[in-house]
């Protein structure tokens, strides 16, 4: 009878560990999800921030130099 039980607590071990080995699957499942929707989401940000760093930039260029507003005031 020892042996039985001992069998059948090894037998009940094994399912525990079979439903945890499920469970952790599915966990691991959800986060590779939310890794690759997160990878996703922040390479669109640094898409829209060179993006905006460009246009920045670009208008940093249009503005006029201190020389050449000094030279325009003093002509005027």
């Amino acid at each position: 009878m020892a042996h039985s039980d001992t069998i059948d607590q090894i037998a009940e071990r094994v399912d525990h560990l079979l439903l945890r080995h499920e469970e952790l699957q599915r966990t691991n499942a959800l986060l590779s999800q939310q890794v690759q929707a997160l990878t996703q989401e922040r390479d669109q940000l640094k898409s829209r921030l060179a993006a905006a760093r460009a246009r920045v930039d670009a208008l940093i260029e249009r503005l006029p130099t201190s020389s050449a507003s000094a030279s325009s005031e003093t002509s005027s």
